[in-house]
């Protein structure tokens, strides 16, 4: 059976939670992140924000040289993952497979839900609506058979993007499209690749796969495989993070060692005590995994609360 699988990803989430929170934002350029003299980056920007240069990971300061009349705001991590629950048993209300990748973003495989709600494009416009008209924000859709075109296509025209791959056509749907658009290609792949030529995804296809593998190993099939639309991996529900991790950023050059050993032993405890309850919650199922599950997210809001104390606490001491 043809697999039908959705890309999920909510517009600027963050900024767009400020604005849905505060309409007076709505039409302004919206930086999320603290202040523009911090030495943090930027962690989402509107749309009008992103005409001046702004984007995601972006030094603040930067960013307000970029958008000097930008709005600075900084981020509320509870409120976000309250809303970013709701989205998710929306779409968990249209198949028990769902992939979060992060807070504002999802894979579902609805293959089995076509009885019960549609095809692909339509349970991809009810998501669209209900998600709208319950949480009030803005998700764009990729429809497609596998999670590689899914995910290019939910990002292709953005914002309150919905764009279909009919089946059989992934390879002519990718082959325009620039290389930086395939999983796997960086900076360095980029370069390797146009030394032989190769821009979009649809020359890459035609490369002839023994000089893909000379060039990149084993990873040089992936990339063929790739580039021909060809992805067979599945939309997994319950997933191990890959990695943990916590961060902090000083608000001034810190060089006092035991300032400095003091915080990261605070950021090491917070990531053994995530790992040591994620390890519990593996071991569990059923209405066991359930009960875990809540309780996680209220520890999670707990860690947010005490990460947020831990920067204050750093900033008086800087």
């Amino acid at each position: 059976m043809t697999r039908t699988i959705l890309h999920a990803d909510l517009d600027a989430f963050y900024a767009s939670v400020e604005i849905l929170d505060d309409p007076s934002l709505r039409g302004k350029p919206v930086i999320v992140g603290g202040d523009p003299g911090a030495r943090g980056v930027v962690s989402a920007a509107s749309y009008e924000a992103r005409r001046y240069g702004v984007n995601s990971a972006m030094p603040l300061r930067t960013a307000a040289s970029l958008c000097p009349t930008g709005i600075f705001l900084p981020g509320r991590p509870d409120r976000y993952r309250e809303l970013s629950t709701q989205v998710m048993r929306i779409f968990a209300s249209y198949t028990p497979l769902v992939e979060p990748i992060s807070l504002d973003e999802a894979f579902l495989d609805v293959t089995a839900s076509r009885d019960a709600f549609g095809d692909g494009p339509t349970i991809a416009r009810g998501i669209k609506q209900r998600v709208h008209d319950e949480v009030g924000l803005v998700v764009s859709v990729g429809v497609a058979t596998n999670k590689l075109c899914a995910k290019v296509a939910s990002d292709l025209r953005k914002p309150d993007a919905l764009v279909v791959v009919p089946p059989g056509d992934e390879a002519a749907f990718l082959a325009p499209l620039p290389v930086s658009r395939l999983w796997g290609v960086g900076p360095q792949s980029r370069q390797a690749l146009a030394d032989y030529g190769v821009t979009t995804i649809g020359q890459l296809a035609d490369l002839p796969d023994g000089t893909l593998r000379r060039r990149f190993g084993t990873h040089g099939h992936d990339l063929a495989q790739r580039a021909r639309g060809i992805d067979p991996s599945p939309v997994v529900a319950s997933q191990a993070p890959k990695s943990i991790g916590h961060e902090l950023t000083f608000d001034r050059d810190v060089d006092d060692p035991s300032r400095l050993e003091a915080t990261l032993l605070d950021l090491a405890e917070s990531v053994e005590l995530t790992e040591r309850i994620g390890n519990m919650a593996e071991s569990l199922s059923g209405s066991d995994r359930d009960d875990v599950a809540r309780a996680l997210f209220e520890v999670e809001r707990s860690l947010s609360t005490a990460g947020r104390r831990l920067e204050q606490l750093v900033s008086e001491l800087s």
